[in-house]
């Protein structure tokens, strides 16, 4: 029987319009009633993330909740959520939920595994993705080597995740700094690049970047489309 997803969006609106165009996208459909069954909560109220764990900001946990018994009682199979840093809650949420939820920095890793094996990773994220660990534990489980930017490059992409693509500033804004960014890690060593952040896919679409890369956002409606009993294209 097939199954049904509930998009846990609103971090940001525009990572959750990439998430949903992927699984759509990916998605092996020969009419429109091929598709999944998908709800959608772009819940823009829900407290920053990264504020929440580097710096005493409002917990996001009972907005999250909140979500997940929306979208589980709209009939949704499971939950999947457009936003990195939001997985720091993972196991209180999925405590919380009735229904499972996908954890993205698990599916990426898995896939960074299958698709670069032996290979040192660059982790792209917020701050707070980064300084947890939430990516370094899960590519670590995987027998993935990684590494994360130095503060100056972590600056620079905080600037790009919230000044340029959450402000809704054009690509070409921001290019220099992530191409920047990208040269530094290579320098010292990075053979794959995580995109730990759903911002900087984004970001790698309005780029097209040329780059040995794992987009969590793609890795996440991959494993959403076979969770829910449907073929990738």
């Amino acid at each position: 029987m097939k199954k049904s997803i509930g998009i846990l969006g609103g971090m940001g609106p525009m990572a959750t319009a990439e998430l949903f165009f992927k699984i759509v996208s990916m998605t092996k459909a020969g009419s429109d009633r091929e598709h999944i069954r998908i709800y959608m909560d772009n819940n823009t109220s829900i407290p920053d993330r990264t504020a929440a764990i580097l710096s005493g900001g409002a917990d996001p946990v009972p907005a999250l909740s909140e979500s997940i018994k929306k979208l589980s009682s709209c009939g949704a199979d499971c939950i999947i959520m457009s936003c990195n840093t939001a997985h720091y809650f993972y196991p209180t949420l999925q405590e919380l939920s009735p229904v499972p939820i996908i954890n993205m920095p698990q599916v990426t890793a898995e896939e960074c595994r299958e698709s670069f094996p032996g290979k040192t990773a660059a982790i792209l994220a917020t701050r707070a993705t980064a300084q947890v660990g939430i990516y370094q534990q899960a590519l670590e489980a995987q027998g993935i080597k990684s590494m994360i930017p130095n503060e100056h490059e972590q600056d620079i992409l905080m600037k790009i995740i919230y000044d340029d693509i959450k402000a809704g500033k054009p690509a070409d804004s921001y290019r220099q700094d992530m191409e920047y960014v990208l040269e530094e890690l290579k320098k010292r060593g990075a053979e794959v690049f995580i995109l730990g952040c759903t911002e900087l896919s984004v970001a790698n679409e309005e780029l097209k970047l040329s780059l040995p890369a794992v987009d969590s956002t793609t890795s996440l409606a991959k494993a959403a489309i076979k969770f829910c009993g449907y073929e990738l294209k």
